[in-house]
């Protein structure tokens, strides 16, 4: 493993333990070069996941590999200042990834991957859910959000 802070190609593992939710191995290393310590996160992957993306009038057609990455920042912008667990949200990527992994298609529209952030922010905060369909649907005036703000207390009384 590459030093993140001067790339030397030679660095020790230190420590190795599972992650809470048993999905990952988190490893401390150090380099023996700089003697800098960072860690890093192994998952398993479990197939070669490609997005297909999809513009405001369906699908556009590019394609780009899954990549965790992207989905821990768009369910954290979502979850920004609001008092959720980073374990909550990471059981929520790790199931959102899975899902996608072992569905057993080599491609995924990006609209499918939408649905499962938003089923899951659905669950865990109405804000962050809101929010997140915002950006995903293209809420376009403040009458769209209300729209969507009473379907959401609707379902919440049911």
């Amino acid at each position: 493993m590459r030093c993140p802070f001067c790339a030397h190609d030679d660095t020790q593992v230190k420590d190795s333990r599972p992650t809470e939710d048993n999905a990952s191995i988190r490893r401390r290393r150090q380099c023996s070069s700089c003697g800098a310590r960072f860690t890093t996160f192994e998952r398993v992957q479990l197939r070669e996941v490609v997005v297909v993306k999809s513009g405001i009038n369906g699908e556009d057609g590019r394609r780009e590999p899954f990549e965790r990455s992207k989905l821990e920042q768009s369910v954290a912008l979502a979850c920004r200042k609001r008092a959720i667990e980073q374990e909550r949200l990471d059981q929520l990527i790790s199931g959102i990834q899975r899902q996608v992994e072992t569905s057993g298609e080599a491609e995924v529209p990006s609209s499918r991957i939408g649905e499962l952030v938003m089923e899951g922010l659905r669950q865990i905060d109405s804000v962050a859910y809101i929010r997140f369909a915002s950006v995903y649907r293209d809420f376009s005036e403040a009458r769209d959000f209300e729209e969507f703000a009473s379907t959401v207390q609707q379902a919440a009384k049911e």
